[in-house]
């Protein structure tokens, strides 16, 4: 039998600590703290909503973190 595979540790972190930080200081500071994968997408971007954990996602505006969430 194929061993289930452990889901990644969620950093302890604050999504609302990101908003209002430049793009490149958020994903830079997300990415210090542990967080695997960080996607920034633009206002209004069509996602899947499946959750992943160890997954951080910015909604970017004019190089702005203007929405956080996980997963």
């Amino acid at each position: 039998m194929t061993p289930v595979p452990t889901t990644p540790a969620q950093p302890d972190d604050t999504p609302d600590a990101y908003v209002g930080l430049a793009a490149q200081a958020a994903e830079r500071r997300a990415r210090a703290r542990g967080w695997h994968t960080v996607r920034a997408l633009p206002p209004g971007s069509i996602i899947t909503m499946e959750f992943r954990a160890g997954r951080i996602n910015f909604e970017v505006d004019e190089s702005v973190v203007t929405r956080c969430w996980v997963g």
